[in-house]
C-alpha cells in the first residue's frame, strides 16, 4: 500500500512540475511587442480586424500590439512567415479561410502546412457576401440573372480579387449550381474590382456586404442578393441567393486568429479569452461588428480547427471540378 502511495505521489509531483512552465508562460505573456500579421494591404477587412485586436491587447496587457501587412501569394507570404516564428504568442496571423481550405488545392506545393503548421487560437468573424451588379445590367434578382446568363453563355463577366480568392470561388460555385458560364476578370484586390463594377467595365462581383452597402445606398451598384444562410437582421428586406431557387447555396467567408505551431495551451487560452471578451463587448459590437456587417465567430480553438477540416474537402472539389489555377 505504501508503495502505491509513493508511486501516486511521484506521478502527481511530475504532473505538477510539468504544468509549472505552462502556467508561468501565461502569467508572463506577453513579455514583448505582439505583432499581428495581416496577409492583405492596409484598409481591408483583415486590417480592420487586426487593428481592433491590437488596440484591445495593448490596453488589456500593457504591452504594445502592432499590425504588420504582408500581402502576396493569396495569403501565402504571411502564412509562411508566421509558421516559421517562435511559438511564444508574440507573432500571430489574421487568417482568411482561403489560406487553409483553398490554397492546398490551388497550389501544387505550399511553403506551409495548412493543418499542422499553425496553432488555432480563436475564430473571429464570418462575412456574408453580396452579389452586386452594375445598374445597367437588366436583372433585379438571382432568377433573372441566371436566365440572362443562360441566354448569353460566357458573355457576362464578373470581378474577383485574385484567382482562388473568396470572390472567385463563390462565383465558381454559383456557376456550378446554376449551370451557367460566366467570365472571370481577376484584380489585385476588392477595391479595384468594385471600381470597375461601378464604372461599368465589368458587370458583377461578390463583395463583402459591408463593402457593398455604401455603394448600393448611393445607387452606384445594384444589390441582387446576399450569400448568407438566412436573411441578415441588418438587411431584412434583402433576399438570400438560396431563397432564389438555389437551396443550400452560401457565399460566406470567415477569419480566424492563428499562431505558429506548438504554442503553449495556457497562452492560447489567454488570447482566446481576451478575444471572446472583446467580441462580447457591446461597444465593439456597435463600432466594429455591426458597422461592417460582421458576425462573430468567437469560438474555442478546437471549433476553429474543426471548421478547417470540414470546409477543405468542399472547396477542393469545387476547385478541381472548375479547373481553377492560380495566376
Amino acid at each position: 500500500m505504501r508503495g502505491r502511495e509513493t508511486t501516486m505521489r511521484t506521478w502527481l509531483l511530475i504532473a505538477f512540475c510539468c504544468a509549472l512552465p505552462t502556467a508561468a508562460a501565461a502569467q508572463t505573456y506577453p513579455s514583448k511587442t505582439i505583432t499581428l500579421i495581416v496577409p492583405a494591404p492596409p484598409g481591408g477587412v483583415t486590417d480592420v480586424l487586426a487593428r481592433a485586436l491590437a488596440q484591445r491587447f495593448t490596453a488589456a496587457w500593457g504591452q504594445q500590439a502592432i499590425v504588420e501587412n504582408r500581402p502576396g501569394g493569396n495569403n501565402q507570404v504571411a502564412a509562411e512567415y508566421v509558421t516559421r516564428m517562435p511559438p511564444d504568442g508574440h507573432t500571430l496571423l489574421i487568417g482568411p479561410e482561403v489560406t487553409f481550405i483553398a490554397n492546398p488545392a490551388l497550389y501544387g506545393k505550399l511553403n506551409y502546412d495548412p493543418i499542422n503548421g499553425f496553432t488555432a487560437i480563436v475564430g473571429l468573424v464570418t462575412i456574408n457576401h453580396a452579389l452586386i451588379t452594375h445598374p445597367s445590367l437588366p436583372v433585379t434578382n438571382v432568377r433573372e440573372l441566371v436566365a440572362l446568363a443562360r441566354q448569353k453563355p460566357g458573355e457576362l463577366n464578373y470581378g474577383t480579387y485574385g484567382a482562388g480568392s473568396t470572390a472567385h470561388l463563390n462565383m465558381e460555385l454559383f456557376q456550378v449550381v446554376t449551370g451557367t458560364k460566366l467570365t472571370a476578370v481577376h484584380y489585385r484586390g476588392a477595391a479595384p474590382a468594385m471600381t470597375d463594377v461601378i464604372g461599368g467595365h465589368i458587370q458583377m462581383m461578390y463583395a463583402a456586404v459591408g463593402t457593398a452597402a455604401p455603394q448600393v445606398q448611393d445607387g452606384k451598384v445594384k444589390l441582387i442578393a446576399i450569400g448568407s444562410t438566412k436573411r441578415m437582421e441588418a438587411l431584412p428586406n434583402v433576399s438570400t441567393v438560396a431563397e432564389n431557387g438555389l437551396p443550400g447555396y452560401e457565399a460566406v467567408s470567415w477569419f480566424g486568429l492563428f499562431g505558429p505551431p506548438g504554442m503553449p495551451a495556457s497562452i492560447v487560452a489567454k488570447i482566446n479569452a481576451e478575444v471572446r471578451s472583446l467580441y462580447a463587448d457591446p461597444e465593439i459590437k456597435k463600432t466594429v461588428l455591426d458597422r461592417y456587417y460582421f458576425e462573430s465567430l468567437a469560438s474555442t480553438p478546437e471549433q476553429l480547427a474543426s471548421r478547417i477540416k470540414a470546409d477543405e474537402p468542399k472547396w477542393r472539389k469545387i476547385i478541381e471540378d472548375a479547373k481553377i489555377k492560380p495566376q
